[in-house]
């Protein structure tokens, strides 16, 4: 089911939009829901990572230690 939101947009980004649409013949509807799945996806992905670094008991390996693991030479 979709459900239908109403923004403001500043000038630039409107402006942009546009652009984009011409340049890629996609509808600013497909470009709205794409930015903001990979915008969703990205924030999701940072939450992770703070909760890992959060958690006491999950360790941190340095880079060297990664390599070493993965079998490559740094």
């Amino acid at each position: 089911m979709a459900h239908s939101v109403s923004v403001r947009l500043p000038d630039h980004v409107a402006k942009a939009l546009s652009e984009l649409v011409e340049a890629t013949d996609r509808s600013r509807t497909y470009l709205i829901v794409k930015a903001l799945e990979e915008y969703i996806d990205e924030y999701a992905d940072c939450l992770i990572a703070l909760e890992r670094m959060r958690d006491k008991n999950d360790g941190f390996i340095s880079t060297k230690e990664l390599l070493r693991r993965l079998g490559r030479k740094h």
